[in-house]
């Protein structure tokens, strides 16, 4: 088998193991990061995973990893309101959310949806096997530089555009970064480019922490309270994404 796909099955390997590790911890309920960690490696998982999205074998683990990612994305809302809420001293807030989060930790460790992703990750090395016998991988290299060509393309064009969604683009970025942080002996761009994607990353996520506590604070009146503050800061935070985005095009360009 290529050397290539030797590296793919361990480095699959590798994030079955942490995520391994993130499900002990969700399981203690001791560790603040360990949800957070979960997502990240299920992030990593799925970048390493799309340029080879054609592939059955890829297909089957790309979508156990989606529905675990959004399985646990109201969770990971929650969990950060909580550390703002405890941040400003709001712990008669921030208590009764805490426990709903530890509910939904347990509602997410219970589920199929994880069952289903360590069942495939179990398997995947075999599958993957399969697939490089029965010659369903052609041409697994250039597959991904077209890929993550493709991918950095996109995003170029998005940023060109002056009507930009900043959604679209934060998740453009993480699928950029993430995309090089898995097939990094493909990466092309500058250590500058590379620094101000971080950069913009960053930004765009304080910038929709405050969008979603704004949304959620229109359901849950509690909240009331932080409105305000929760609006000058998603507007300072959307000035300084734009000077951020503002230098990536530059840099691109």
């Amino acid at each position: 088998m290529p050397a290539m796909l030797d590296d793919l099955i361990a480095q699959v390997l590798t994030l079955e193991i942490k995520l391994l590790s993130c499900r002990a911890r969700l399981e203690a309920g001791t560790d603040g990061e360990a949800l957070h960690d979960l997502r990240i490696n299920t992030r990593r998982l799925r970048s390493l995973l799309r340029p080879l999205r054609d592939l059955p074998a890829a297909q089957v683990l790309n979508e156990a990893a989606r529905e675990v990612g959004a399985l646990s994305t109201p969770l990971r809302d929650l969990e950060v309101l909580i550390v703002e809420l405890e941040s400003q001293g709001l712990a008669a807030l921030a208590e009764p959310r805490r426990q709903r989060l530890r509910e939904g930790h347990a509602v997410l460790l219970a589920s199929p949806a994880l069952v289903q992703l360590f069942r495939v990750l179990d398997a995947w090395p075999q599958l993957l096997r399969i697939s490089h016998r029965e010659g369903l991988l052609v041409k697994p290299r250039k597959t991904v530089r077209k890929h993550l060509a493709r991918d950095w393309k996109r995003l170029e064009r998005a940023l060109a555009d002056p009507a930009h969604d900043r959604h679209r683009l934060r998740l453009l970025i993480k699928r950029v970064r993430y995309g090089g942080d898995a097939y990094p002996q493909w990466v092309e761009a500058s250590a500058k480019a590379q620094r101000l994607l971080k950069g913009a990353q960053a930004a765009l996520g304080k910038w929709h922490d405050r969008l979603q506590w704004l949304l959620i604070a229109e359901q849950e009146p509690d909240l009331a309270p932080r409105v305000k503050a929760w609006r000058v800061a998603m507007h300072a935070a959307e000035v300084r994404s734009d000077r951020v985005l503002d230098k990536l095009q530059a840099s691109l360009g």
